[in-house]
């Protein structure tokens, strides 16, 4: 009975280490899969940065070259407004200048 007992302990404590070193390898292939994963985020977080980045240099560009253009735009319409005022003034000048003239005429065709 002693002889049973101790060979179906030795078959236990075999089962047991057996089962003890499988879950270690498993944890070291678990440990491992883990390690690849976050190495992976890691990359996949530092490729979204660079895209975010990248992204927001380009826009930020866009966006001074647009205010580039409406400052000229600005300016083109104040100067094109300054022309505008020349243009009625002389314009006015002109209409006084033809009526004085041709009052001067109706006068003189008058007499």
């Amino acid at each position: 009975q002693l002889h049973l007992t101790m060979s179906e302990k030795n078959e236990l404590t075999k089962s047991l280490d057996m089962v003890q070193k499988e879950l270690q390898e498993k944890e070291s292939e678990l440990k491992r899969e883990m390690s690849e994963y976050k190495d992976r985020l890691l990359q996949a977080e530092k490729e979204h940065q660079d895209a975010l980045t990248e992204a927001n240099r380009k826009n930020e560009a866009e966006i001074e070259a647009y205010q580039d253009k409406m400052n000229s735009l600005e300016l083109f319409i104040s100067s094109q407004k300054l022309e505008i005022e020349h243009l009625k003034s002389n314009k006015e000048k002109l209409n006084n200048s033809l009526n004085q003239t041709l009052g001067e005429l109706v006068k003189t065709k008058v007499r």
